[in-house]
């Protein structure tokens, strides 16, 4: 009894946020090695078909890195990357194409066996990002693409029959060639387009720390400012960056918040939405100071 009595407490606490966030857009990017664990990506989109029937929109952006490493060491192929982006001959991108169509599948799949619906697409079909050759890297990094413009027609009646769109991002140039694009940046640049009101990016660490080895030092919200002095100071580095930098662009696009937490935490993404504390980093245009960021 002690234990009914309990989920209901915790079903009425969550109450509040269902109906604050009821028939909103959130953007969910997940990648890394957690989508390689079953077990982490199975805890994942449950959180998602919750999200779902509670009558979010919500919508799954992924990479898939890891995955994408194996498969091109079956084909005996090195991955390179250069100022952080994977180099892309045409080989390279035929199997990044591959890897992350099978890998949307089984998500799709996945989801469906859990009781919700769900359509896999990539940025490339019906021209969802129409992307253009990066520029300003060292060197020529192949058939690596920055987005160009977004039509979100598909997406858009998609979400409003509730059926959860499940995206990879390899998208189609001007001229039909294909573009391997950054993950962040296609959920970014899909979170302004549908006018979000949320952007969650799901990595390996809890979120912006000041000390990346102290979890004491975990920085609960920003502002738009904080991340900017985080960013010059080099408090923000390495894979940490092209996130945040990610999560920044969607707030100057008018996505309300966009929240960079730990994915391998089971159900993070309910605790961040459903907890007034949360877990991870919030990061918000305009905010008050506290504690965490006197000093800045």
């Amino acid at each position: 009894m002690e234990e009914a009595i309990r989920k209901s407490q915790v079903l009425i606490e969550a109450l509040p946020y269902i109906k604050k966030f009821f028939g909103k857009v959130f953007i969910i990017k997940f990648g890394g090695s957690a989508l390689s664990d079953e077990k982490i990506r199975h805890s994942v989109l449950e959180d998602i078909m919750f999200m779902n029937y509670a009558g979010m929109k919500p919508v799954l952006v992924h990479g898939g890195g890891p995955f994408i490493n194996e498969k091109l060491k079956e084909a005996k192929k090195k991955p390179r990357f250069v100022d952080g982006l994977r180099v892309t001959d045409k080989k390279t991108l035929e199997i990044v194409d591959s890897a992350l169509t099978e890998l949307n599948r089984t998500m799709v799949e996945e989801i469906k066996k859990m009781g919700a619906e769900a359509f896999g697409l990539s940025c490339k079909e019906n021209r969802l990002i129409v992307a253009k050759k990066i520029q300003g890297t060292s060197e020529d990094v192949g058939f690596v693409g920055q987005v160009e413009s977004v039509d979100t027609t598909v997406l858009t009646r998609l979400i409003n029959t509730n059926i959860i769109p499940v995206v990879s991002p390899v998208a189609m140039g001007e001229n039909g060639e294909l573009y391997n694009i950054n993950a962040d940046e296609a959920a970014s640049h899909l979170a302004m387009a549908l006018k979000a009101d949320k952007l969650f990016v799901l990595t390996n660490v809890r979120g912006i720390m000041k000390d990346k080895d102290d979890l004491g030092t975990l920085y609960g919200s920003l502002s738009l400012s904080d991340v900017k002095t985080l960013l010059d100071k080099k408090i923000v580095e390495s894979g940490m960056i092209p996130k945040t930098k990610a999560c920044m662009s969607a707030l100057e696009g008018k996505v309300k918040k966009a929240h960079i937490i730990d994915g391998n935490l089971p159900h993070a993404l309910l605790l961040e939405i459903f907890t007034d504390k949360g877990i991870g980093t919030e990061i918000i245009k305009l905010g008050r100071r506290t504690k965490a960021t006197e000093g800045l």
